[in-house]
Formats: C-alpha cells, sequence, structure tokens
C-alpha cells in the first residue's frame, strides 16, 4: 500500500465540508457532498477507474475491470459528516511516531484526547495518527473509509497480476442523518456482496447492528397571553416534558449497554402551542420496536389524561433493520472477511454495533454487507481522530478479501 498517497487523500478529504443537514430536503442534504464527490470521480478517472460516475443524488460508483471469472465484489464508505460537531475548516493535525500520552489539541487547549478516556490512544504509539485542532470534527468517519477504498482500487489497478472478479466502489451521502442508501440502485450495483469501511480501529468485523425506528411525538397545546391564561392555557412545553419524564428511566442510553436496547429523546422544538419531540427506538430485536411503539402510544394517553387539553400524537417511521438478519443468507460475507484478517496474521473480532450503517439497509436491500473497521476512533467529536497505520491495515484486508472472493464460484 502507498501509506504516503492514502494520508494525501485522508486529508485532502476532512478539509471538504461535507456535513450532513437533517433538515434539509435537498439531495444530498449539503453541496459539500456533491463537491467531494466530484474530487473522487475525477480521482478514480485519473487512476483508470473508466465508468467512474456521480449521479443525480451524488452517489458516487466505479468499477475496477476483473481479471478472473468470480463474483462481483463492492465496497463502500459515505461522504458527509456528522452534524453532531462543526465539519468546517477542518484543520487536521499529523503526529508521526506518536508517544502516545495525552494529546493536548492545538487551537483549543481545553481540549484534550486522553488514554484514559479512549485507551486506544495508548495502542497507536509508534505509529501516525491524526486529530483536530479541538474547534471541529476530523471527519474520520467516514473519510477514512473513503480513502481506505480509493487506496484498495489504485492499488489493485498497480498490481494486475492481483486474481479477482469485478470490484465495485460506492460511495454514499448523508448516512450519518439516515438517508445513505435511499437512492441506491442494489440491482444496478450487481454485487454478490459489498463490504462497508466504516467501524472503529482495527480488526473488527460487525456482523450485527441495532434494528431502528424513528418516533416523532407531537404535543399540542393552546396558546394564549399569560395574563389571561388561568385555565384557558395549555401549555404544549409541559405537556412534553410530562411525556419524557414518563419514560422509563431503564430505557435509555445512559443506562444501557450490550445488546440491550433503548428508547432516546434526542432532539426538542417548539413553543406553549405545539411541541415536537424526536426519539430514537433501538433494538438489536426487531420485534421489540413494536413493544417500543406500544411504550409510545400509552405514555401519549398518559400525557393527555395528566395535562388537560393537550393532544399527544405518535408518528413511526422505520429506518433500518439489524444486519445481521440479512447476512445469514450469505454465509461467505463473514468467512471470508475473518479469513482475509488470519491470513495476514491478525485474529478479527467479530462484533455488534450500537448503532447503524449503510451496511445495514443495504442489507436489507438484498445486499450483504458486513462493516470493518477503518482507523476512525471518538466520532462525533472534536476530540476525533484517526489512525493511519490501521487505515493502511483497512487496505491490506479490502486486498485479502477481493483475492479470495476470486477463487469463489458466482
Amino acid at each position: 500500500m502507498n501509506k504516503a498517497r492514502l494520508l494525501e487523500r485522508f486529508l485532502q478529504y476532512v478539509k471538504i465540508d461535507s456535513t450532513a443537514d437533517d433538515q434539509s430536503e435537498t439531495v444530498p442534504s449539503t453541496p459539500g457532498q456533491l463537491e467531494i464527490g466530484r474530487l473522487l470521480v475525477q480521482q478514480m478517472l485519473e487512476m483508470g477507474i473508466a465508468d467512474a460516475t456521480q449521479d443525480e443524488f451524488g452517489i458516487v460508483m466505479g468499477t475496477v475491470p476483473g481479471n478472473c471469472d468470480a463474483p462481483v465484489v463492492a465496497f463502500n464508505s459515505h461522504v458527509d459528516t456528522s452534524p453532531d460537531a462543526s465539519g468546517k475548516n477542518v484543520k487536521p493535525n499529523v503526529i508521526e511516531d506518536f508517544d502516545g500520552n495525552d494529546v493536548v489539541l492545538s487551537t483549543d487547549s481545553t481540549k484534550v484526547i486522553t488514554a484514559a478516556a479512549c485507551p486506544e490512544l495508548a495502542e497507536a504509539k509508534g505509529k501516525t495518527i491524526i486529530t483536530t485542532d479541538g474547534t471541529t470534527l476530523l471527519g474520520g468517519d467516514d473519510k477514512a473509509g473513503v480513502a481506505i477504498i480509493m487506496e484498495l482500487a489504485n492499488h489493485l489497478l498497480e498490481n494486475p497480476d492481483i486474481e479477482h472478479g469485478p470490484v465495485r466502489v460506492m460511495f454514499t451521502c448523508d448516512e450519518e442523518i439516515g438517508r445513505g442508501v435511499d437512492h441506491v440502485d442494489v440491482q444496478g450495483v450487481d454485487a454478490t456482496v459489498c463490504y462497508n469501511f466504516d467501524s472503529g480501529g482495527r480488526n473488527l468485523i460487525d456482523t450485527e447492528t441495532f434494528s431502528a425506528d424513528l418516533g416523532l411525538v407531537t404535543c399540542t397545546g393552546i396558546n394564549i397571553h399569560p395574563s389571561i391564561g388561568k385555565d384557558r392555557m395549555v401549555n404544549a412545553i409541559r405537556a412534553a416534558g410530562h411525556f419524557v419524564e414518563s419514560l422509563p428511566k431503564e430505557l435509555s442510553p445512559e443506562r444501557t449497554e450490550g445488546r440491550e436496547g433503548f428508547v432516546h429523546p434526542n432532539s426538542i422544538a417548539g413553543d406553549v402551542s405545539s411541541v415536537t419531540l424526536k426519539l430514537l427506538l433501538r433494538d438489536f430485536d426487531s420485534e421489540k420496536l413494536r413493544d417500543y411503539e406500544t411504550l409510545l402510544r400509552e405514555t401519549a394517553e398518559k400525557t393527555e389524561s395528566a395535562i388537560a387539553g393537550c393532544k399527544v400524537d405518535v408518528e413511526i417511521k422505520k429506518q433500518y433493520r439489524n444486519m445481521g438478519d440479512g447476512l445469514v443468507a450469505e454465509p461467505r460475507a463473514i468467512g471470508i472477511a475473518a479469513k482475509a484478517h488470519q491470513q495476514l496474521g491478525r485474529e478479527p473480532e467479530l462484533t455488534i454495533v450500537r448503532g447503524g450503517t449503510d451496511g445495514s439497509r443495504l442489507t436489507e436491500l438484498g445486499l450483504p454487507t458486513p462493516n470493518l473497521s477503518s482507523g476512525q476512533h471518538n466520532i462525533h467529536s472534536v476530540l476525533e481522530w484517526a489512525c493511519l497505520d490501521e487505515m493502511v491495515e483497512a487496505s491490506e484486508v479490502g486486498v485479502e478479501i477481493v483475492k479470495l472472493w476470486g477463487k469463489e464460484k458466482k
């Protein structure tokens, strides 16, 4: 792998502001995603991917031609970054031969990446890491994955002696706001399997994700001037507060871990007349989402009884389902990924994700897509950092995966 080229690409990508915006109705939600997509198409054409294109939805596709009769393997990452922290004017800081100690970020000295809070930091001693300056996120989620796939594709084109079937490269938009696969033509991808480079650290193979729904709760009151509000005003803000306070505390993300699901109120907007709550419903067991929906509706009834005159409506929007439910249809997807690690002398760790990825939706739509490590750490935070050495390792895993699939029958 060309380590210097991988780093150069990564630094170039993170400097493009491609933050997703869930309030936007455009596709993709922000223009920066189109900008980075255009750059990727240009770079793919330059390296020899003749069919590289960006469609009207910002999705970038291209194919490294195969040199043997084998299944098509796809690789995917997303170009958008999380709105949880700013992605504008990212100033990456490259630290070579890292000493393994806490990192005080350059612009804001109150922001410190500590080994106590992030044990992986000490494990990166002697390696090259990239941090933020403390004022923005880095964008390693998932521009690390984008850089990994670009280097993987470049490596295959530069080494035609590696036997493999066609390799499909795909970059999606708006994954961070749950829209990453909305406009992907899975039939058009025409692959047997896909691998999503969007997991943390190294040597991880994510085999399950949460199943997810979004709960929209609208509390409607009656607004009137507070000077004449007695027995006439119905405060939707109080209703929303009652609703949230009535939810079981043991079902909050603050009190759950492992395979435990949760009901998470994560945003609120409105005034006395109307308040909208957004709640994340998450569980590895898809059937439990129905229980969470029932909980919301029962809580709505209790709130209406407690706050006279208010109306509480509940709407449930399906988001994605557990990746593990669909991976059973193509057991080679995980088996070959595990073998690829082992052939490199690494021991893979099969893990579950308390969240979702593009792989969740792609798998649900019929394209088995496990999630692989991409060297990202402390995601969605100004304390985010990435490890270049782990990104190189991920590219090597990708090459081994392609070689192993090159020996499989269609």
